[in-house]
């Protein structure tokens, strides 16, 4: 039989109990402290944002400007592409194209042989090779004033040569990128490459005519944009003449451009565009003889273009002579007459239309052989402009 429990006995049990649960919530508390102190400082502060960037965001954005810090320097202009700096070169003379990058993109041929729907106008190219300014320049504005759309310039200069013709002339932002030439040196030929090369941009230029600073139109514009645009020859004069094989050197025969090859002829060409695409697009010759130096011969621009048609076989599709009228009946010492004021009149002019004698064009005999001339001093241009109305008549 149990025995009956002390009276008080169950009150004493409950207090060690009560004590037990006081101490374990006390510790609780301060163990609870520490390890948040603890955690969050060692493990979740590298995750949280300062309190100064915790704030609500606003109900409402705000517009960001889309500009760079102030500290910050510009950003470095892209460079154009060559597709951007081509369609560029399209409406202004101005381009940053390397020879390399010009030649490749001039040397593109259309494979669609027929044209657009809106057809394509034949331009004349004009293409001037200077050392400064165009000095018969007026003379020219008004050969080319009303005949707009139907030719285009090009002129090559000194690239130290600063002067720019009036807003109102056409020859206004016609300068194309341009290096340093010298009488005789190879670098004349790389100056009429480069003429070429910008105007065959134009898929509307379909004849190229290489003027000097000293040569006039001995035409009217709508005359001579028809002898040029209905010829079906170019005019690059190539004769294989006795003077020409002296500069014919064994180099040139081991590159195989035999004697029987070489040409000489005129400077002063004028060519359609298949030929103009010829010289430009040239890798044979050009570059790895011609361009050369180890030959030693001088005076190449009266010879490359010349040799080259005899090269490719041109044949009739070469006239074989010059559209430029020179004197050379009266030569000074090695350069043709020069004709100043006093020396212009039309009687000179139709000389100077019938050439040296009897020429060809499209097969037939012609009676005019010249439609451009040369060397016009720049004090004959107040006679030149005097003599402009009868001088531009048609024919």
């Amino acid at each position: 039989m149990k025995k009956p429990m002390a009276a008080g006995s169950g009150r004493v049990n409950v207090v060690p109990m009560l004590l037990v649960f006081c101490l374990a919530y006390v510790l609780g508390l301060v163990s609870n402290v520490t390890f948040d102190n603890f955690y969050v400082h060692n493990f979740l502060s590298p995750l949280m944002l300062p309190a100064s960037r915790l704030q609500t965001p606003p109900t409402t954005p705000e517009a960001v400007p889309c500009i760079l810090p102030p500290s910050l320097p510009p950003p470095e202009p892209t460079p154009p592409s060559l597709e951007r700096r081509r369609m560029e070169s399209g409406s202004g003379a101005l381009h940053n194209m390397t020879d390399e990058e010009l030649m490749w993109r001039a040397s593109m041929v259309p494979r669609i042989k027929s044209t657009p729907k809106h057809g394509i106008v034949p331009k004349v190219a004009f293409l001037f090779l200077v050392r400064g300014d165009v000095p018969l320049r007026p003379l020219w504005d008004k050969f080319f004033e009303g005949h707009e759309g139907l030719y285009s310039i090009y002129v090559h200069t000194s690239p130290d040569y600063t002067g720019s013709p009036p807003p109102d002339s056409p020859f206004y932002g016609r300068i194309i990128p341009s290096q340093r030439t010298s009488w005789g040196n190879i670098n004349l030929m790389d100056a009429e490459r480069r003429l070429l090369g910008n105007a065959l941009l134009d898929v509307a230029n379909a004849r190229f005519a290489l003027l000097s600073e000293s040569c006039i139109p001995i035409l009217g514009f709508p005359v001579l944009y028809a002898y040029l645009t209905g010829s079906n020859t170019s005019f690059v004069d190539s004769f294989d003449r006795r003077d020409g094989r002296a500069r014919h050197r064994e180099f040139f025969a081991e590159r195989n451009i035999s004697l029987a090859q070489w040409r000489k002829g005129a400077q002063w060409f004028e060519m359609d565009r298949a030929f103009a695409l010829e010289v430009v697009s040239d890798e044979t010759y050009y570059g790895p003889v011609f361009r050369n130096g180890k030959h030693g011969v001088r005076n190449l621009e009266e010879h490359y273009p010349m040799t080259l048609a005899s090269l490719l076989g041109w044949g009739s599709r070469n006239a074989n002579r010059t559209v430029t009228y020179s004197d050379w009946r009266h030569p000074v010492g090695q350069h043709p007459k020069s004709h100043n004021g006093s020396e212009v009149t039309e009687e000179l002019f139709e000389e100077m239309r019938r050439g040296y004698g009897d020429c060809y064009y499209n097969g037939g005999v012609a009676e005019v052989c010249a439609v451009f001339a040369r060397k016009f001093k720049p004090e004959a241009l107040d006679a030149l402009l005097d003599l402009a109305p009868k001088l531009f008549a048609p024919a």
